[in-house]
């Protein structure tokens, strides 16, 4: 019997994952694989050579005509393996070069979307300023006192997880400047709520810090209360204002931070009359301020910080909200 002779196998490394390659190294790799492949195209499989060998013995002429009649109908499939061959080294090619090209194409997004995270960066613009929008306007308020006949002043109130004194009868606590409730006190005025869009709702002042100019009220209809933004706002950092700009209720203000005091923000958002008593957010649409004041003849105006909240409105770790660490 004549030898059987194991075929010669062909690998082509790989020195390391493509993963840990760089650009040049993949360039390279995808030449030299390129070349193998070139280099190998013509080798036949085992099994598929049309090259009959002789036995020495035991093999009959009829033998001989069957293997060369299979190697003959094995002609389609050595072409056919060829095309493969040829094809799957393109491909492979292909797929390392477009590898290193995708890391190209997808860093950029990639950085740009981090690096413009509201979460992380109070500078750039909320993620979806329509989503934002909506929420807000959903848990803000118009406030009105009723002190006399056919008078009454008006601002706005926005939604704080806070207990009242009553808040069983009034589920929802707001929040609200001391100046647009102050004519309704010890019983002289009526206070009421309306929502967006929506219907009147009675309401009580719970409380009010005369020097920050803030006030603590109950209303009966259930709102979502917004979230208290836990990092200090510095100045450049994007804001918007809502509230019932001007008897406008709904509206809304783009702008940033100018500048901040202990107590004070100081925005380039615009405020009206009827904005009073309205959440200040930051681009994730936590609370940061109340609207308070506009600065005559000059180009800002002014919010309440959660830092003055900490006199009598809510209980605070320490003098501030914000750490000062």
């Amino acid at each position: 019997m004549s030898e059987n002779l194991e075929p010669e196998k062909r690998y082509f490394p790989i020195p390391k994952p493509l993963a840990e390659m760089s650009v040049e190294e993949r360039r390279e790799y995808a030449n030299q694989l390129a070349d193998f492949i070139l280099q190998n195209e013509n080798l036949t499989p085992p099994g598929l050579s049309e090259e009959i060998v002789e036995v020495e013995s035991g093999v009959t002429d009829r033998r001989l005509r069957i293997k060369k009649a299979v190697a003959f109908a094995r002609k389609p499939f050595t072409f056919l393996n060829r095309v493969i061959k040829k094809a799957a080294g393109a491909l492979a090619i292909i797929a390392v070069l477009l590898g290193g090209t995708g890391v190209y194409l997808g860093i950029g997004p990639y950085l740009h979307y981090n690096n413009t995270d509201p979460s992380s960066d109070g500078f750039v613009q909320p993620r979806s300023i329509e989503g934002l929008v909506d929420r807000v306007q959903a848990s803000t308020v118009t406030v009105f006192c009723d002190y006399a006949k056919e008078r009454y002043t008006q601002g706005s109130g926005w939604a704080i997880s806070l207990p009242t004194d009553k808040q069983s009868k009034y589920p929802t606590t707001l929040i609200t400047n001391h100046h647009v409730i102050k004519k309704c006190l010890d019983g002289a005025g009526r206070v009421f709520v309306k929502t967006l869009g929506g219907k009147e709702y009675s309401a009580y002042v719970d409380r009010w810090d005369i020097k920050n100019d803030l006030a603590v009220v109950g209303t009966v209809v259930k709102l979502q209360s917004l979230q208290l933004s836990e990092w200090m706002p510095y100045a450049g950092y994007w804001v918007m204002a809502v509230g019932t700009a001007d008897g406008y209720e709904g509206s809304v203000a783009f702008g940033n931070v100018l500048n901040t005091t202990d107590t004070d923000i100081l925005i380039t958002a615009s405020i009206s009359h009827g904005n009073s008593g309205g959440p200040l957010v930051d681009n994730e649409g936590n609370v940061i301020g109340t609207n308070s004041w506009g600065a005559t003849g000059e180009q800002y105006n002014g919010a309440v910080s959660l830092d003055a909240m900490c006199a009598k409105i809510m209980k605070c770790q320490g003098k501030y909200y914000w750490s000062r660490d």
